[in-house]
């Protein structure tokens, strides 16, 4: 159970990693041109970011969330706690998947939303995680 444990926060922590990046990412592929070799080299730091490190460890969390939920009985479903978590682990799963769909209207120039809107989609996962974090952690119902 601790090596499930560890391999989960070790996940967790990739995926939460990514989740705050590649909006920044997405904030200064803004200013670059299209076409450009600025854009370009975004293009290709966002899909690694996306597909070598957001995608194993977002399904990676899942795989070991789900085993230490159900494989071990850790988790009292009469509370209140672990319905947050698994609501907030949702809602993270798919704003990964909206930042997915963001990527490809960025690798296809087809983004015409203002940095501004990125700096302000920087706090979702931020708020989502302090959700997580306070629910597990201090289990306040």
């Amino acid at each position: 159970m601790l090596w499930m444990k560890a391999l989960h926060v070790i996940s967790v922590i990739a995926w939460m990693a990514g989740l705050l990046y590649l909006p920044r990412l997405f904030v200064y592929h803004c200013d670059a041109v299209a076409g450009s070799v600025q854009s370009e080299t975004f293009k290709v730091m966002e899909r690694r970011l996306l597909r070598a490190i957001m995608m194993p460890a977002m399904i990676s969390s899942w795989f070991f969330g789900l085993g230490l939920t159900f494989g071990f009985g850790l988790v009292d479903w009469a509370s209140g706690w672990p319905w947050v978590k698994a609501v907030s682990v949702i809602a993270l799963t798919f704003v990964h998947f909206w930042y997915a769909s963001l990527y490809k209207k960025f690798a296809e120039d087809l983004n015409f939303r203002p940095a501004r809107f990125f700096r302000f989609l920087n706090e979702v996962p931020t708020l989502l995680m302090i959700i997580i974090v306070v629910a597990v952690i201090v289990r306040p119902f």
